[in-house]
């Protein structure tokens, strides 16, 4: 017997934020290994599917929380980067591979 097929994914959202926090929040979707819609679309059914044990916020407050820390993150991250000595060095010093891109795996070699 074959298992029912899931529900075709027809519906689209449309999110407005700052280009420096969309492409953070890609980077972060590609370094884990997802994609954007994964992840929100993961987002999404953990909120609707109800609260899990005391929450402090409703669902909607968290999710325009996350998308606000995504943004501001993407903002600071720059800043932050710069104020370190040697991080571009220390970037690819483990960045073995020199994709652009630190693997889990190249993280812990380091």
């Amino acid at each position: 017997m074959t298992p029912p097929r899931p529900p075709k994914k027809s519906e689209t959202l449309e999110v407005r934020l700052p280009h420096a926090a969309k492409t953070a929040f890609m980077d972060r979707c590609h370094a884990s290994g997802l994609t954007a819609s994964e992840v929100v679309r993961t987002l999404i059914e953990r909120e609707v599917a109800g609260p899990r044990g005391r929450r402090s916020r409703t669902g909607w407050q968290a999710l325009a929380a996350a998308i606000a820390g995504v943004a501001l993150g993407a903002i600071a991250v720059p800043s932050i980067a710069q104020a370190l000595p040697g991080s571009r060095a220390d970037f690819d010093r483990m960045d073995a591979d020199r994709d652009g891109v630190v693997t889990f795996a190249e993280f812990q070699d380091r």
